[in-house]
């Protein structure tokens, strides 16, 4: 058996649990987490804009 590994972006608009149940219906269960910091430049000095949330999904694949 193979195990698939995918990574789901939890969108703008869309929460945790809102991305969980999307993963869920594409027959992907949760198997980690990753934050990383999105960043603009404003007047030369990077500024944090918001945090991108990745869910890393996986599916058994025979």
């Amino acid at each position: 058996m193979k195990k698939e590994t995918v990574w789901f972006e939890v969108e703008e608009n869309e929460t945790i649990t809102d991305c969980m149940e999307r993963m869920s219906k594409q027959g992907f269960q949760v198997a980690g987490r990753r934050e990383e910091p999105l960043f603009a430049e404003v007047d030369g000095q990077p500024v944090p804009i918001r945090q991108i949330i990745l869910l890393k999904g996986i599916k058994e694949v025979n």
